[in-house]
């Protein structure tokens, strides 16, 4: 054997033990009940641990006080398939962050201070089935590709957050759902609301509370209706309304028709002169013949 692979031979059995003690480790402040468990449930922290191990696959940290997460945190836990961020105190979710494992199968978000899910979230997120939203008062936006990418997603609770409104393109994506809660939230009953009621009236059965455990704010008093007491008749003012989509449309048509319309115009006018140049030369030769 030559004489430089004994030398390396500790060395690399050297780094293996490291990677292996490290991939096995357990942060101070948690308990790990096995090798693929960190529980950091109720510990009083601020920030996620630096030390979890690699291979984690069920990863609990609720009922701390963490605001952030960095966007490459799942880059390095691809077998993570359970992560639990329930009753924290994140504000935002930066780009990217939960769009970089395929593995990810359940996610608790709620009770925390969301204000909004921006489009691409859940970019990566295929095989993710449950997504826990819910009670997160400040939630008043969900991005129209927020949930683009989630064709394995079973059951979605955006329950008791600030939701007014919900384009209801947000819902399209989302082929395997099954289970969808939005009780609790400020809805307002208004045209925008009109294609998500219509929407939640074909897919009712989804709905765990049902139609009568939504309800929605009427524009003019502000009482609270269940969406069960309406009907396509209750928003019936709202077919002669145009949205901006519809109104582009309407102004991208008439520009189009006007500038048909000079374009036809030019053409009959050059046509009329030519005609009337072609007249005026053959009534000339006639006169010259005649002479």
């Amino acid at each position: 054997m030559l004489p430089w692979i004994n030398w390396l031979q500790p060395f690399l059995a050297l780094i293996s033990s490291t990677l292996l003690t490290q991939g096995q480790s357990c942060p101070s402040s948690c308990l790990c009940p096995d090798h693929h468990t960190v529980d950091c449930n109720g510990r009083g922290l601020t920030k996620v641990p630096e030390s979890i191990p690699l291979d984690v696959r069920r990863l609990l940290l609720s009922n701390n006080w963490i605001t952030w997460i960095s966007s490459d945190f799942l880059v390095l836990y691809s077998d993570l398939v359970y992560l639990d961020l329930r009753n924290n105190s994140l504000s935002m979710l930066e780009p990217g962050t939960l769009s970089t494992t395929s593995r990810l199968v359940f996610l608790d978000l709620g009770s925390n201070n969301l204000t909004e899910i921006p489009s691409g979230t859940f970019g990566d997120s295929r095989s993710l089935i449950k997504l826990r939203m819910g009670n997160n008062p400040y939630l008043s936006m969900v991005g129209r590709d927020a949930f683009t990418g989630l064709t394995s997603l079973r059951e979605l609770e955006l329950e008791k957050n600030g939701l007014k409104e919900l384009d209801v393109i947000v819902l399209e994506p989302l082929p395997s759902l099954r289970i969808l809660r939005l009780e609790g939230n400020p809805w307002l009953c208004n045209c925008q609301f009109a294609k998500l009621f219509a929407w939640l009236t074909k897919n009712r059965h989804k709905l765990p509370t049902g139609m009568e455990g939504i309800e929605c704010s009427l524009p003019l008093n502000g009482n609270h209706v269940p969406l069960s007491l309406l009907s396509d008749d209750s928003f019936r003012e709202c077919r002669g309304i145009l949205t901006l989509t519809d109104y582009l449309i309407v102004i991208f048509s008439g520009i189009s028709v006007s500038v048909a319309a000079i374009i036809a115009s030019f053409f009959l006018a050059s046509t009329v002169h030519c005609f009337q140049r072609l007249s005026k030369g053959s009534k000339g030769d006639e006169e010259e013949g005649n002479d």
